[in-house]
């Protein structure tokens, strides 16, 4: 598997768990605040991560001239 790959993969497990992160973090506003604030945090970590990886991915899309 190539690194392109490699890391398209990984950019999609993180896109999932943080659309269920950031439902999750909605779902319990209304009933446990410190609990849908841990699950925002915990989304926005993996935010930056996938955008680290988009920065990543660029890079190794196009070509260096």
């Amino acid at each position: 598997m190539s690194n392109t790959e490699l890391i398209k993969s990984r950019r999609e497990a993180l896109n999932k768990r943080y659309k269920e992160l950031v439902e999750q973090a909605y779902n319990l506003r209304q009933t446990d605040f410190a609990l849908s604030d841990f699950s925002e945090f915990k989304a926005i970590e993996l935010l930056d991560e996938i955008n680290r990886l988009n920065y990543l991915s660029r890079d190794i899309i196009q070509p260096v001239s």
